[in-house]
């Protein structure tokens, strides 16, 4: 299974960037805030680390940092107001990609992206467009077919193959309960998440999880592997 921080590659970051966290709120009147960890790699928070926002030069220290459920209550450097922390919310947390390759099945988030979907029957239902976490596991949004919006669990039974060197991600239509003739795509509804911009890696569909969040050092990066 990769790491959160592989498993980060979802939207690209900056170039040579990879996302390890987002900024989900505001805690206190201090400056802390709330972030949703995307890697696995303990060190990307530590006191003193530093991280980058995304979009912008801006460098951040990390002075203070405390578990808060399944995410970390982070304080920075020079941050030391509400008002100063609000300004970082929904931003991405990024840090300088290291470069190095990923072991055979393992991918990075942005290496699904744009690629196509199809059926074990061979109908093509889309093409990745986003990738979110939920439940501890990420989900592929898939558009672009006769059936609209899919949402695919990245999880053995439901990923048959994930190939996106080969271009391609083959899913059981079934274990998604898609019907043998696509309905009439229904209207698309509105998530309260916005698009990933993260350098996450994913698992390919091996057991459990065919996306993997950040443990390993392609996690950071968010990966997956097979």
């Amino acid at each position: 299974m990769a790491t959160r921080e592989e498993l980060t590659r979802a939207e690209v970051p900056a170039p040579g960037r990879l996302a390890v966290g987002q900024v989900r709120g505001v805690h206190g009147l201090r400056g802390v805030v709330r972030v949703e960890v995307l890697t696995d790699d303990p060190t990307r928070f530590e006191p003193g680390s530093q991280v980058h926002l995304e979009d912008a030069e801006q460098t951040l220290t990390v002075a203070w940092v405390q578990d808060d459920g399944p995410g970390l209550l982070v304080r920075f450097e020079g941050i030391a107001s509400r008002e100063m922390a609000d300004a970082l919310r929904e931003r991405y947390l990024e840090v300088p990609h290291p470069g190095q390759t990923l072991p055979d099945g393992e991918y990075y988030w942005h290496e699904l992206m744009e690629v196509p979907v199809l059926t074990e029957e061979g109908e093509t239902l889309g093409t990745v467009v986003d990738i979110f976490r939920a439940g501890g596991g990420e989900i592929l949004v898939v558009r672009g077919g006769r059936r609209g919006e899919i949402l695919v669990p990245t999880v053995k039974a439901v990923v048959r193959e994930l190939s996106p060197r080969s271009g391609r991600i083959v899913v059981d239509r079934e274990a998604l309960g898609l019907e043998t003739e696509p309905a009439v795509p229904r209207p698309r509804g509105r998530r309260t998440t916005r698009a990933l911009k993260r350098a996450d890696a994913l698992p390919g569909a091996g057991s459990g999880s065919a996306v993997a969040s950040d443990a390993t050092p392609a996690m950071e990066d968010e990966r997956a592997t097979s």
